[in-house]
């Protein structure tokens, strides 16, 4: 189960790899307005199972803290990240929010029946040392007057490794929570898109197609995965996996025309893959030697 799980995880990890083509093949919505559409269809799939399968309203009988936590983790994860985009350059707003992996990895150790060992750290650091190459490519300029910015993506990375460590002590709690968190990270949205921004609409069915499939995976699906993954499987593989994203969404976005190949992005996919299966490797040995077991049984 913890082997399914993890790879569960790893789903998660590979819809966010499209948040970027998606989201620039969404149109000019602004950023409140696209995630109070997309988190909307993504409740959707999940209040369907909850008309088909009444009886899993139950479920949702969670304690206060259940709630505070999902609704913090995947609204204020976006606030603090569209806040850091907005007062500081993308780029080295974007490195230090993605040091969520990293802190994943090096929470995790205090979470029960978890041991941190030294190829999680290294594996963690070799995808940040991939992140690092791919997100600041063309160069880094760090300056004091971003400093609402800086500490916004700070406070991003925090809150999503936070809102991942804190889950896995939930894991008697079902995904379908994951529903309301959804549906109430679109109410916030939509009142944050009501004072902050103009609205916008996609201009034709290619955008619309665009923010459907943003709606039922990156911002959606991916989330009953992550949830389903960290609860269940290896959060310090996931975590460290996590830096993945980034180069996969690189990759794809070059695959599409949107980004130009290059020897950095080669040695950044190296350094991230490297680092993954590093991290992984003893599960990797476990699984294989579990199926080698039952083999041997069969004959």
């Amino acid at each position: 189960m913890k082997f399914r799980a993890t790879l569960t995880g790893f789903l998660a990890i590979l819809m966010w790899s499209f948040l970027a083509l998606l989201t620039v093949a969404s149109g000019k919505m602004p950023p409140f307005q696209l995630l109070a559409v997309c988190f909307a269809i993504g409740s959707i799939p999940g209040i369907i199972v909850l008309l088909l399968r009444p009886e899993r309203l139950q479920l949702l009988r969670q304690p206060a803290k259940v709630w505070i936590t999902g609704i913090v983790g995947l609204f204020g994860y976006h606030f603090l990240y569209f806040t850091a985009l907005r007062h500081a350059p993308a780029v080295e707003a974007g490195l230090i929010a993605y040091l969520w992996p990293l802190l994943i990895v090096v929470g995790s150790a205090m979470l029960p029946g978890e041991r941190l060992r030294w190829y999680h750290i290294v594996g963690a650091l070799m995808g940040l040392a991939g992140t690092v190459l791919i997100v600041g490519r063309n160069g880094f300029h760090f300056e004091g007057a971003y400093a609402v910015g800086y500490g916004a993506a700070f406070l991003c990375a925090f809150t999503w490794s936070g809102y991942s460590l804190i889950t896995r002590r939930f894991e008697a709690v079902s995904t379908d929570v994951v529903t309301i968190f959804c549906l109430v990270t679109s109410i916030l949205s939509f009142f944050c898109h009501l004072g902050l921004e103009e609205t916008i609409w996609p201009e034709n069915p290619a955008q619309w197609i665009a923010v459907l499939g943003l709606g039922l995976f990156p911002v959606g699906a991916a989330f009953y995965a992550w949830d389903y993954g960290v609860k269940n499987g290896d959060i310090q593989i996931l975590g460290a996996a996590s830096y993945a994203a980034p180069l996969l969404s690189t990759l794809i976005l070059t695959l599409f025309g949107f980004a130009e190949p290059s020897w950095g992005i080669a040695l950044a996919c190296l350094l991230v893959t490297g680092g993954a299966v590093l991290a992984a490797h003893r599960m990797i040995l476990r699984r294989g030697d579990a199926e080698q077991t039952r083999a041997e049984a069969a004959e």
